[in-house]
C-alpha cells in the first residue's frame, strides 16, 4: 500500500495549483461580490489546459486518466473558492459522467467534445418540491411520441440553472411507480418551452446559480434518452463519483481555510510574539490539520479503489463515508479558522467567512450527511432500509 502520488499526479497537481493561483483569485473575489458565474472565456481556458477532461475518454478530447486524478485538480481549484471550480466538478465527477456511462454513442460523440473543450457546461436536474431525498416522488414526466420525447414538469434546486447549457433531467418515462418507471433525458436550455425561475439567493454558493426550471412541453429527441425507465439504479451508481467531488470540494475549502490560517497565525503578533507561540493556537491548527488529512485519505481511498469496482465507479460505502466525513470536516475547519482569525475571520474582506458560508452547503447538496450514514450502514449490513415503512 503506497499512499504516496506519482510522479505524473504530483506533475498535474502542481500544474492545476499554479494555475488556480495564479488566474483565479482575484476571479473569485469578483464572482463573490457581483454573484456571477465563470466566464465562458475563463471556462474555455479551462478546457485548453485540460482541466475539464481530466478523467475523460481521449476520443473524446479528455486525458483518459482516473478519477484519483480527477479529484486532485478539483481540490486545488477549491482551495480557492467552490465557485470558480464548479465547472470543473461538473465536467469531471457530475453528470457528464452519467451520459459517457450510460448514454448513447451519437449522444457521448456530440456533448462530450464540447464540455472537454469548455464551450458548453451540463447540470443535473434532480429535485422537486416534494422530491428532494425522497427522489422516486419526481413526478416530472416525459411521454415517448414517435422520435421525441415530451417533458413535462417542474425541478428545483438546480445548481447552473440558467448558466449551463444542457441538463441531465431525471424525469418519469413510464408510468410504473417508484424507482421503476425513473430514467433520464439530456436537456438544451435553448429549447422551446424551456424556462428558468428567480435566482435563489442563498446562504453561500455565490457564482453558483441556482434555480427552478419548467418544462412545458418541451419537444427531447429520442437520441438525447441518458437512461431508460427502471434505470434509476444506474443512475445512483454514477452518483457515488459524485459523492466524492462533492468531499473533494469540501476538502479544498478546508485545506485552503487551513492554509491561511496557518499563515494568519505566524504573521499575527499579540503579547510582543507571533499567536502561534501560544498553545491554546497550537492546538487549534493541529485538530484542523487533522481533520483536512483525514478527509483527504478518505476521499482518495474511494477514488482509488474505484477501479476494482464494478463500472470502474467509487463504491456507495466509500464514497459516502468520503462525504460525509469531509462535509462534516469542512464546517468544524471553517469555523476554527474563523476563530482563529478573529475579528479578521468574521471580516468579508479576508475570506474565511465565505468559506465557513460555503463548506457549510456541501453537507446539504448531493444527498445530506444524514443520509450518507443511512447508506453507509446499509452497506455494513448488506442490505437498504426502507424508510417508507
Amino acid at each position: 500500500m503506497d499512499f504516496r502520488l506519482t510522479d505524473d499526479q504530483r506533475e498535474l497537481q502542481q500544474a492545476a495549483r499554479s494555475f488556480a493561483r495564479r488566474e483565479l483569485p482575484a476571479l473569485a473575489r469578483d464572482m463573490e461580490e457581483g454573484d456571477y458565474p465563470v466566464p465562458p472565456e475563463m471556462v474555455r481556458r479551462y478546457g485548453e489546459m485540460g482541466f475539464l477532461g481530466v478523467n475523460l475518454p481521449a476520443r473524446y478530447g479528455g486525458l483518459g486518466l482516473g478519477h484519483l486524478e480527477a479529484l486532485l485538480v478539483l481540490e486545488q481549484f477549491a482551495m480557492i473558492s467552490n465557485a470558480v471550480a464548479f465547472p470543473v466538478f461538473e465536467a469531471l465527477v457530475g453528470p457528464v459522467r452519467t451520459i459517457e456511462r450510460f448514454g448513447s454513442e451519437s449522444l457521448k460523440a456530440r456533448i462530450i467534445p464540447e464540455v472537454t473543450a469548455g464551450t458548453s457546461t451540463v447540470a443535473v436536474s434532480m429535485s422537486e418540491a416534494d422530491a428532494g431525498t425522497a427522489l422516486t416522488d419526481l413526478a416530472t414526466r416525459a411521454v415517448a411520441t414517435g422520435d421525441h420525447y415530451r417533458l413535462d414538469g417542474t425541478k428545483r434546486w438546480t445548481s447552473g440553472a440558467g448558466h449551463a447549457r444542457y441538463y441531465v433531467t431525471y424525469c418519469r418515462l413510464s408510468d410504473e411507480g417508484g424507482a421503476r418507471g425513473i430514467g433520464a433525458l439530456l436537456v438544451d436550455r435553448d429549447w422551446k418551452g424551456v424556462s428558468f425561475g428567480k435566482r435563489e439567493p442563498l446562504m453561500g454558493f455565490r457564482g453558483i446559480p441556482t434555480a427552478d426550471i419548467a418544462f412545458d412541453n418541451v419537444q427531447v429527441p429520442a437520441d438525447n434518452l441518458v437512461v431508460p425507465a427502471g434505470g434509476f439504479g444506474k443512475l445512483m451508481s454514477a452518483f457515488g463519483l459524485e459523492r466524492c467531488g462533492n468531499a473533494a470540494q469540501s476538502l479544498g475549502v478546508a485545506a485552503g481555510a487551513l492554509e491561511e490560517a496557518l499563515a494568519y497565525v505566524q504573521d499575527r503578533r499579540a503579547f510582543g510574539k507571533p499567536i502561534v507561540e501560544f498553545q491554546a493556537v497550537q492546538m487549534a491548527i493541529a485538530d484542523m490539520a487533522m481533520q483536512v488529512d483525514a478527509a483527504r485519505l478518505l476521499i482518495y481511498r474511494a477514488a482509488a479503489n474505484a477501479a476494482f469496482e464494478e463500472g470502474g465507479l467509487p463504491s456507495v460505502y466509500e464514497s459516502s463515508l468520503a462525504k460525509c466525513f469531509a462535509n462534516e470536516m469542512v464546517r468544524k475547519v471553517t469555523a476554527a479558522g474563523v476563530q482563529v482569525m478573529g475579528g479578521y475571520g468574521y471580516h468579508k474582506d479576508y475570506g474565511m467567512e465565505q468559506r465557513l458560508r460555503d463548506g457549510f452547503a456541501w453537507g446539504i447538496a448531493g444527498g445530506t450527511t444524514d443520509v450518507q450514514k443511512t447508506n453507509i450502514a446499509a452497506a455494513m449490513v448488506g442490505r437498504r432500509f426502507d424508510q417508507r415503512r
